[in-house]
This record gives C-alpha cells, sequence and structure tokens, in this order.
C-alpha cells in the first residue's frame, strides 16, 4: 500500500466523527516515560517532560526510520511541500517521520484502522529544488511518541513528546565496555564493505560510519535538548544500517531488527540486538569477500 493510499483510507475511516474525520487513531495507552534526565542529589532522576507541535509525516511498516539514520525523500505532492516549507521557517529544521500501523479493531470491521507508531524526530539536512519537488535529506534525530493530532490541513500535525531509554547507572561500565566492542566492530565491518566490489560512483563511507560519526557529534543547537538522546543511546541505534551487497532477505531481517530496537527501553538490550546483527553481517561480508577472490582468480 502507498503512502498516498495509506492517508486516504485514514482521512475517509468510519472510526472517526465527521468533523474530525482528519484524525488519526491512536490505542489508548500511556505515553512511555520518553524526557530528559537530570542526575540530582543521591543520584536520583528529575524528570522534565516536554513537548513539542510539529508535522508529521506518515509511513508504512516497511519504512520505519531509526535515531542516527539517513534518509533522502522526493516530496512533489502540494501537502508535502507544504510541510517542508513549514519545517524550516517555524519548526528548526524539523518534523516527524513515523510509521502508520494497520491494526485491527474486531473481526466485523469492514474498514481498515490504523495506529500511529514508531515516531522519529528527523532533522533536515539538504535540500535540494527539483523541477518538481525537492530531495530533501534527512536525520533520525531520536524517538518520540505523538500524544495528539492537531489537525490534517494541508499535512498532518500534532503534539509529541519524546522517548529515551532508562540509563542504568549500576551497569554503566558494562555499557561503556560495550559500546567500544560495536565501535571497533563497525569500523571493522566498514573497512570489509569497501573492499567489496561496487559502481565507481560508490561513496567509500558507508551509512555505518556516517552514523557512528553522527552520533558521536555533540547534538545540533537546533534540536532540543529533552528530545535529543544520550550518547549510548545514540550509539546503540547507529549499527542499524543496510551494509553493501544487501540481499532482500538481509534487508527484510534488519527491518525487523530496527522495529524491534524501536521498542526497547533499555540501552544494554539494543547493543547487545547491534552487537549480534554486526556479527551476521561481518560473516556475510568475509564470506562475499571470498566469493569475490575466486572469481578473480
Amino acid at each position: 500500500m502507498t503512502t498516498t493510499t495509506l492517508i486516504s483510507s485514514v482521512l475517509s475511516s468510519s472510526i472517526f466523527p465527521t468533523e474530525y474525520r482528519s484524525w488519526v487513531r491512536i490505542p489508548a495507552t500511556s505515553i512511555p516515560g520518553g524526557s530528559n534526565f537530570r542526575v540530582v542529589k543521591q543520584r536520583r532522576l528529575k524528570i522534565i517532560a516536554k513537548s513539542l507541535d510539529l508535522p508529521l509525516l506518515p509511513f508504512s511498516m516497511s519504512e520505519v526510520l531509526v535515531p542516527t539514520e539517513s534518509k533522502t525523500l522526493h516530496l512533489y505532492e502540494a501537502r508535502y511541500l507544504a510541510l517542508l516549507e513549514e519545517s524550516i521557517k517555524r519548526k528548526k529544521n524539523m518534523f516527524v517521520h513515523f510509521i502508520l500501523d494497520p491494526i485491527s479493531i474486531s473481526e466485523k470491521a469492514t474498514e481498515a484502522s490504523f495506529a500511529a507508531r514508531y515516531g522519529c524526530l528527523v532533522l533536515i539536512e539538504n535540500v535540494e529544488r527539483l523541477d518538481i519537488g525537492a530531495l530533501v535529506s534527512i536525520r533520525g534525530a531520536g524517538r518520540v511518541k505523538i500524544s495528539r493530532f492537531l489537525g490534517a490541513d494541508p499535512y498532518l500535525s500534532g503534539e509529541v513528546r519524546p522517548i529515551q531509554d532508562r540509563f542504568n547507572y549500576e551497569i554503566s561500565n558494562e555499557i561503556t565496555s560495550e559500546i567500544s566492542k560495536l565501535k571497533e566492530s563497525i569500523k571493522n565491518l566498514s573497512s570489509l564493505e569497501i573492499k567489496l566490489k561496487a559502481p565507481e560512483d560508490s561513496l567509500l563511507q558507508t551509512r555505518l560510519l556516517n552514523s557512528l560519526k553522527w552520533a558521536e557529534d555533540e547534538p545540533p543547537e537546533e534540536c532540543e535538548e529533552s528530545f535529543f538522546p544520550s550518547l549510548q543511546e545514540r550509539l546503540s541505534f547507529a549499527a542499524l544500517q543496510p551494509v553493501s551487497g544487501s540481499t532482500q532477505s538481509e534487508l527484510s531481517r534488519l527491518q525487523q531488527e530496527k522495529l524491534k530496537a524501536m521498542d526497547i527501553k533499555d540501552t544494554m538490550e539494543r547493543l547487545k540486538l547491534s552487537m549480534g546483527l554486526m556479527k551476521e553481517n561481518i560473516s556475510s561480508i568475509a564470506a562475499k569477500l571470498a566469493i569475490q577472490s575466486l572469481d578473480i582468480r
């Protein structure tokens, strides 16, 4: 189902009263405690919750975006170009990339209903104007929860709150050690990727290194502090990128791992997931290099 079809289904769904047909249904679940954490006396945590009103851009389940990941969009519909202009001029180059997930209300339901899930605050990094529309380079900054929808004319907009991991100070040394291993694995995998046969115009810097570098940088000034994850959390997402020569099966597996990573609220758990993926990717690339060397001979 295309994004346009998805949105059209949402806006015409009979689950909304007529005057609210522009809103998307959200499950009645509590908002995760994603917030900015500050250490105070006796190592207690003070939660400072904030919200932002931002444009929302919906995608299908196969297009989840994780923090640190980059993506290029071709926007050409009038409503999405309006969203772009709003984001640039009044929203500090920010909007929300989120997934519309079809859900079942009941066995007797005749129309689809949707839940808004896997929201990711994105920063606009570059805009290239075209004869038709624009190419927009975006970067995932941090996870968000859409707490309520504000409207849909000319584009969806809503109030969003940050979602961040629960940081466990008792295992901070373990997390630091695991991060060191993950960074080393990313660099090793990147070195292997470069050795694979690739088109001449391919960039030597892989998506993995690109995400790793972005994760290690200081938060951009335009990004609201409470919406920007900790360094540890950012690094735990950096490995969730496609690698050179991935098969459709490998890309599908990556998609499932990204969905799991977005649900996880524990940094160590996500680091372990990422390390497992790294080991599989290193083995896969090493095998492809071995086959490649046989072909050369």
